[in-house]
């Protein structure tokens, strides 16, 4: 009867010793906090945060995790901030009444850089679908634009 209650006990105990831990800790206590940044869609945060906390702890698996996900959801990020500019720059030569060779040449060539640094970009199984939905309507969209230059 009283192995009942002292086995669970125990389990408890050690629980509840590494929940304080984990609070406790420099290093987790960022990790948590670039986990909210992360979250929240704040990748140059949660990665500045994170790598503070592995710089603290270098076992600490979660802020290594948090800084690999923020470190690939930037280059998305920057990706669609490149689309975004070099689109502008597209409509702004289409706005031309006629185009020459110059001004396919550039589309083309924007295209192409666009196309390459799509393929470049990995996501994981945790990057945010958003992100990722986001850089590969561009990625098709440079792409339907290259073979219409192109022709």
């Amino acid at each position: 009867m009283k192995n009942k209650f002292t086995i669970p006990l125990f389990a408890f105990i050690v629980l509840v010793l590494t929940w304080v831990y984990f609070l406790i800790n420099p290093s987790y206590q960022k990790s948590i906090k670039a986990k909210y940044y992360y979250e929240t869609s704040s990748y140059k945060e949660a990665y500045k945060l994170a790598s503070e906390a592995f710089a603290i702890d270098i076992y600490n698996r979660m802020a290594s995790t948090i800084m690999a996900q923020s470190k690939t959801s930037l280059k998305y990020v920057d990706y669609i901030n490149d689309a975004k500019k070099y689109m502008k720059q597209i409509d702004e030569i289409a706005k031309h009444e006629t185009l020459t060779d110059a001004d396919k040449a550039k589309m083309r060539l924007i295209c192409q850089v666009m196309i390459d640094s799509y393929v470049k970009l990995a996501p994981s199984v945790i990057t945010d679908i958003d992100l990722v939905d986001e850089a590969s309507t561009y990625y098709y969209n440079f792409e339907k634009l290259l073979d219409k230059v192109t022709k």
